[in-house]
């Protein structure tokens, strides 16, 4: 592994985050941090930092509603609207579990990335402070109508995560965040990761950065929900996503033929020509899954993770800039692939 290329990469991207790169027996082959997780008063980033990860938690999402399912109280090919109770007057009552988990459900989203270019449009009707759980999203898609039938494609969809996020609500009593929390992070020994409010961050944690055309910089405070929910907004630092891979991957967090079905092809994605599993995207090579993975994109977040089940390795780039980690994971295959 060329760890001077890692450097290199980091001062070239001018790269703010963690990278951590483990083998197959969890040993530590790069752990390293850079840049300021406050810009302000010059406070470093550090290994254990907390950063957010956008998108990159609907995999802690999938896991919950697949232990749902394990305990049977819900099935892939639920109805949802036969386990949800919430008013969706223009939406397929044809809409499964299995749908909304594999992005295939149609339902309009919240933030249309094939229509959408700014996700700060979002906050001009609806603030962004007063987003603090799930039913709060609600109004920004509920009453809008379907995109196409369920099954019908792919389509990413932030919405559907949402409304799996209140589902879980429905059927354990808990806030999202909570249950994820006691049941995802716990078991996986995450103890440093959680859904933090912005306004409440507590230490060690990274603020997110928007880099400005003028070359100045702000926080991404406005920028996003205040709090994280079921599609995406945790924080969580390096070494507990390693921990959170390893939990998954030893069937902590689900049983064999559960994890088997999350890890499954259930659709494809032809723009980005990767699979989709259950809250986790895959890459096939030569007829074989080379890399399971999830990322998340955000103002001021950039996040990256995979396991690598050729050769065992798993990889976390976290980064409180809007880039540098989708290179970072780049530059890190072509190092492992040779």
């Amino acid at each position: 592994m060329g760890i001077h290329k890692i450097e290199d990469c980091a001062a070239r991207r001018q790269f703010s985050g963690t990278v951590l790169l483990t083998d197959q027996q969890n040993n530590i082959i790069w752990n390293a941090a850079y840049g300021y997780s406050n810009r302000a008063d010059c406070i470093d980033n550090q290994t254990d930092t907390r950063f957010g990860i956008a998108s990159g938690c609907k995999l802690f999402t999938a896991i919950a509603v697949c232990q749902l399912i394990e305990q049977g109280k819900l099935a892939l090919g639920s109805k949802l609207s036969e386990c949800l109770a919430v008013p969706l007057p223009n939406f397929s009552p044809e809409i499964t579990v299995l749908h909304l988990l594999s992005h295939c459900s149609g339902v309009p989203d919240y933030f249309d990335e094939e229509t959408m270019d700014d996700f700060e449009d979002l906050w001009k009707t609806l603030p962004m402070y007063t987003l603090r759980s799930g039913k709060d999203f609600l109004p920004l898609f509920q009453n809008e109508r379907m995109k196409f039938q369920p099954g019908e494609r792919f389509h990413y969809n932030n919405a559907g995560y949402v409304l799996l996020g209140l589902i879980v609500e429905q059927h354990t009593g808990m806030r999202f965040g909570d249950y994820v929390e006691q049941f995802v992070f716990k078991p996986s020994g995450m103890q440093n990761s959680g859904y933090f409010p912005l306004d409440r961050l507590p230490d060690n944690t990274a603020y997110g950065y928007i880099e400005e055309e003028d070359g100045g910089w702000r926080t991404n405070q406005y920028a996003i929900p205040v709090q994280g929910y079921a599609d995406g907004g945790a924080f969580v630092t390096a070494p507990d996503m390693a921990l959170l891979w390893k939990a998954l991957l030893s069937y902590t967090l689900l049983s064999p033929a559960m994890t088997g079905q999350l890890l499954d092809l259930h659709t494809y994605d032809p723009d980005s020509e990767q699979h989709y599993g259950l809250g986790v995207w895959i890459t096939k090579k030569h007829g074989e899954v080379s890399k399971y993975h999830v990322m998340g994109y955000d103002p001021g977040v950039n996040f990256r993770s995979a396991y690598y089940p050729a050769i065992g390795h798993t990889l976390v780039v976290a980064s409180n800039g809007s880039g540098g980690a989708f290179e970072m994971m780049q530059m890190i295959e072509e190092e492992l692939m040779k």
